[in-house]
């Protein structure tokens, strides 16, 4: 529970921010105010510098073969920018793919990732030569096994198993426990039978084993469990790959804590090394990459005081543009850039404009006394599973996203107009 007479902690603002001698918000260089006053709100601004850092983070601390995952965040602009910084893209979808590709990623530098992935998207995986598929069951195996009579190519492939690792995180992203529907389950001795398989098959080229906890994983301990039970998995067979995943979390409120990617690499290099792995070890960050770079910008239209029972302040977007509190109960803070280090005294629940009463963006928020209709108000660390969750719900435009960089905006993703809601239409 946030201090309700403090200000917004810094940590959880990007990199670049700084506070003015107005006391206003910037980011880069640029005020907040000023980008929403252009740009118009609601907005997505990310650190540019904040998204480079990180990736160099994740490569210094992973080596080569450490890939982002895309479906945290992306855009055209965003895979260029981490393929600018070394990574690999995990892809989740033939659409990710796409997108990664047309922003000229090379295929090999992308791994396939999917719990049911169709024929087509496996056939565009193998014509576009992507660098890894993961595989996950024995369908998609049946699946490759058919398209190599077809006379595709064969493909470098890893086998993602399950660890039994319960990462004490929430029911909806939590992967490594047995009971999940990715993966081949190391206790049931189903992983065995897979690896034994894809090894024998000529459909696929069996490089390495990939596992994965979960996400939003504050406890450098279940990462220790997954890669101890792992390690004695995947020694025996030999193969040159183990992915340990993604997953690492991070503070979105006052009084979380969570390692940093150096931390986290380190820890994860020491538990491989303790458990006598010899392969090269990468892993999947997303999160830890996008989440804190980007805050989200909202105009306040409506203030409605019911005495005695709540303060609800009402901005222009809501639940399509962040999901994450409606699915997941996730908790964020707010301020008002405008000022910053100012005191917020006030108790809000913070809702958007959809027809639904579970539209909250922020419950019993720590808000600023003096909030008023058509001000400009933040939530940070929302870089993450925002844009990439967002909808179109009661038909809203999706937002704009602005990397802000050195004093400059770019904007990289424009903001809808309603002739995009019906383009698809016959």
């Amino acid at each position: 529970m946030s201090d309700m007479s403090g200000p917004l902690p810094r940590h959880l603002l990007p990199d670049s921010s700084s506070v003015d001698a107005d006391g206003q918000l910037l980011i880069a260089g640029l005020r907040a105010t000023d980008l929403a006053a252009e740009l118009g709100t609601p907005l997505f601004v990310y650190d540019e510098e904040h998204l480079r850092t990180r990736c160099r983070e994740a490569v210094a601390g992973f080596g080569d073969g450490v890939a982002y995952a895309a479906k945290a965040f992306l855009c055209r602009a965003m895979a260029q920018l981490v393929h600018e910084e070394g990574m690999y893209i995990d892809v989740a979808s033939g659409g990710e793919l796409y997108v990664a590709r047309s922003a000229g990623v090379p295929a090999d530098r992308l791994v396939l990732h999917g719990n049911n992935k169709s024929i087509i998207e496996l056939r565009q995986a193998l014509r576009e030569g992507v660098g890894r598929i993961v595989i996950d069951s024995f369908d998609e195996l049946d699946r490759l096994d058919r398209l190599h009579g077809d006379g595709e190519r064969v493909p470098d492939v890893l086998i993602r198993v399950t660890p039994g690792v319960d990462a004490q995180t929430h029911e909806f992203v939590a992967t490594g426990q047995n009971d999940s529907k990715f993966g081949f389950t190391v206790s049931t001795g189903t992983a065995q039978i897979a690896v034994e398989r894809a090894i024998a098959s000529p459909s696929v080229n069996v490089v390495g084993v990939h596992a994965h906890v979960g996400s939003q994983v504050f406890r450098i301990e279940s990462f220790f469990e997954s890669v101890k039970i792992i390690g004695a998995f995947a020694a025996p067979l030999g193969l040159p790959e183990l992915s340990i995943g993604g997953g690492l979390g991070v503070p979105y409120v006052e009084g979380e804590e969570a390692p940093s990617i150096p931390q986290w690499a380190a820890a994860v290099r020491r538990a491989c090394e303790s458990a006598g792995v010899t392969a090269r070890v990468s892993a999947e960050p997303g999160r830890s990459i996008a989440a804190a770079a980007a805050i989200t910008l909202y105009t306040v239209g409506t203030i409605k005081e019911i005495p005695g029972v709540r303060t609800y302040v009402s901005v222009d977007g809501g639940m399509s543009d962040n999901p994450r509190p409606v699915l997941y109960g996730s908790g964020y803070e707010t301020f008002l850039p405008r000022s910053v280090d100012a005191a917020r005294g006030r108790t809000v629940t913070v809702v958007g404009k959809h027809c639904e009463s579970g539209d909250r963006l922020v419950v019993d928020a720590s808000g600023r006394v003096d909030t008023a209709v058509g001000d400009i108000l933040a939530t940070p660390v929302t870089g993450a599973y925002g844009h990439s969750m967002g909808s179109n719900y009661n038909k809203i435009l999706r937002p704009p996203v602005v990397f802000v960089r050195d004093g400059r905006a770019t904007v990289v993703v424009r903001r809808e107009r309603y002739e995009d809601l019906i383009r698809l239409d016959v």
